[in-house]
């Protein structure tokens, strides 16, 4: 692990809302297998106010401090019943007033993931998916977790990580993550590669299956090393043809993780991990993560 990324470990974005509460137990559990820190962050934006300013912005700073107070008080707890019968990782917490999304992916550079929550509180929360987790998930420097409340439910932990596969970089950064986290999980790895050009197959006189030989061993290659490294991961490959976002969540009702990179090859193959991977991380109802 690199040494920059001990700072924060695994950064955790608190809100006090549901899915906040969830990312906290899935940083815990990460934190806790990775043998990290933690850190939970609470950022609070600036307040924006008319005129006559009145008495409202003078106590605004004082209000400001007990809600951040109270929201990573809630954290914590969140976080001490997650524990279970695990030793507890190494707890940090933060309070930044700042603007949420550049202070996250400043913080971004001294973490090892940040995880955040699909949605968050209220009218502000709901536009995390829209703007602050998409903001993470294109411009963090770090893996980004997005991860998802379905009334309390967690994904089984026997189930396996669903990996997007298209041979870019951020694919190949992703295949690497996604071998270590089914490792670290003791759970298999279903490598998913999806050929999503074939809207112009008709147009250039090919036919799908004169390129899905070709398509398989392009994933075979890829994935060839990762296996010889991690002998103890069952790797099932899985090929499919066009729409790969679609699949890529099918995939993920059978999963207990998703790791998808963050950009593609660009042009017609590279649609797999550029929008799509936003596609995944808005849809699934699994944790997604997105490397870049």
């Amino acid at each position: 692990m690199a040494e920059n990324a001990k700072k924060y470990g695994v950064l955790v974005c608190v809100d006090g809302s549901a899915v906040s509460d969830a990312a906290v137990a899935w940083g815990t559990r990460e934190a806790i297998m990775r043998d990290l820190p933690i850190t939970l962050m609470h950022a609070v934006p600036p307040v924006v106010v008319g005129w006559p300013v009145g008495q409202l912005y003078a106590d605004m700073p004082e209000w400001q401090h007990d809600s951040a107070q109270h929201v990573i008080d809630q954290a914590r707890k969140t976080l001490s019943t997650s524990l279970g019968e695990s030793r507890p990782p190494e707890i940090h917490t933060e309070t930044v007033y700042s603007a949420i999304v550049p202070a996250l992916i400043e913080a971004s550079k001294n973490a090892w993931v940040v995880v955040a929550g699909s949605q968050g509180l209220g009218a502000v929360g709901r536009l995390l998916l829209g703007s602050v987790t998409t903001g993470l998930v294109h411009y963090a420097h770090c893996p980004v977790a997005v991860i998802h409340s379905d009334e309390g439910a967690t994904p089984d932990s026997s189930a396996p990580v669903v990996l997007g596969i298209d041979g870019s970089p951020a694919s190949e950064a992703a295949t690497a993550l996604a071998f270590d986290e089914a490792s670290r999980r003791g759970v298999g790895l279903v490598a998913l590669h999806v050929w999503s050009d074939v809207g112009v197959f008709p147009i250039l006189g090919m036919d799908w299956h004169d390129r899905e030989k070709e398509a398989q061993e392009v994933l075979a290659e890829r994935l060839a090393g990762w296996q010889e490294r991690y002998p103890d991961v069952h790797v099932e490959r899985k090929l499919f043809c066009d729409k790969p976002s679609e699949w890529l969540l099918k995939e993920s009702e059978h999963a207990q993780l998703v790791v998808v990179g963050s950009r593609g090859r660009g042009g017609f193959p590279g649609m797999l991990l550029g929008s799509v991977s936003s596609a995944v991380a808005q849809s699934a109802r699994v944790p997604v993560l997105v490397v870049r």
